[in-house]
């Protein structure tokens, strides 16, 4: 007599449905270039962020004094113990693009996660119970996209104060009406269906509703949104950086160098450029990954 099968355990289950998943979800990322080559770039800029204090040669705000505005180690003048050259006052300019990862990187995850919790609530309480409520929070989200982005920024510094803390609060408030409208988008969109209404009349309570039933399926666009918004984050810490009202020197992030560097721009081409390709080379790389995101999680667009 054959014996019973075995009863299938629901975390197992539940496990292997979640593998299922993964692998769909690689098998559709893998197939765009792009996205594969900036998940690359982005791997290894977390690398260097992390072991900076191993491969950077120098403290980034270590000063040669005899070794002012040193060309890169190809060029007449230049030096191996300095390959990428010195900036005005002597700092290792390889040094400080090092270490500048790790703020550039900070200051993208700062922001995303702190517009992106905000927008998830306020979208969330937007879309779930509609009427008054929604139009009071939508409009406010109007008036906020109704500004130029970079502009708001600025006014919002201009009030808080200059410095990185303060400029990432200000991106963040920036970016989060995006992340709200399209929340409220997908909790519209699925409020409606089978398993809400199920849970629903189970007894469930508005807040497990909006968080453990709806929440999960609302996460694809979001998650794409995250990683579009990495880089505006980045580009906009730059341009803070460079107007003096971000990061504040001897900081070495990208966009203050960028700054300090300003009037060596025909003395000193090196000084300008590098940190304009660091920042050039992140964001398409973010963008490209962001582009593989949205493929593989957008049913309406994974290509055949």
């Amino acid at each position: 007599m054959a014996e019973p099968l075995a009863p299938i355990r629901p975390d197992t289950a539940d496990a292997g449905t979640g593998r299922a998943a993964f692998r769909a979800f690689w098998r559709d990322f893998r197939r765009n270039r792009g996205a594969l080559i900036g998940l690359a770039v982005i791997v290894l800029l977390i690398v260097v962020a992390v072991l900076a204090p191993v491969l950077a040669p120098y403290d980034p705000t270590h000063q040669f004094r005899d070794n002012r505005l040193l060309p890169p180690f190809w060029q007449a003048g230049g030096q191996l113990a300095f390959p990428l050259g010195t900036d005005a006052v002597g700092r290792d300019m390889l040094s400080r693009l090092i270490f500048g990862a790790r703020y550039s990187l900070l200051i993208g995850a700062m922001v995303v996660t702190i517009a992106l919790v905000g927008g998830i609530v306020i979208g969330l309480v937007s879309g779930y119970f509609g009427g008054w409520v929604d139009n009071a929070i939508m409009r406010v989200m109007d008036v906020i996209l109704a500004f130029p982005s970079l502009l708001l920024a600025l006014v919002l510094v201009a009030i808080l104060g200059p410095g990185l803390t303060n400029a990432m609060i200000a991106i963040a408030l920036v970016l989060q009406p995006h992340f709200a409208r399209l929340a409220r988008a997908s909790v519209m969109n699925e409020k409606a269906r089978e398993y809400v209404v199920a849970d629903r009349i189970a007894g469930a309570s508005a807040l497990r509703l909006m968080f453990a039933t709806i929440l999960p399926n609302c996460l694809a666009p979001l998650i794409v949104q995250a990683t579009l918004s990495f880089s505006t984050a980045i580009l906009d810490a730059a341009a803070l950086g460079f107007l003096g009202l971000g990061a504040q020197p001897p900081t070495p992030e990208w966009g203050t160098m960028l700054a300090e560097a300003r009037e060596f721009i025909l003395r000193a081409w090196w000084v300008v450029t590098f940190p304009g390709i660091a920042i050039l080379v992140t964001v398409v790389a973010i963008n490209l990954c962001g582009d593989g995101l949205r493929d593989a999680l957008d049913p309406r667009l994974k290509r055949s």
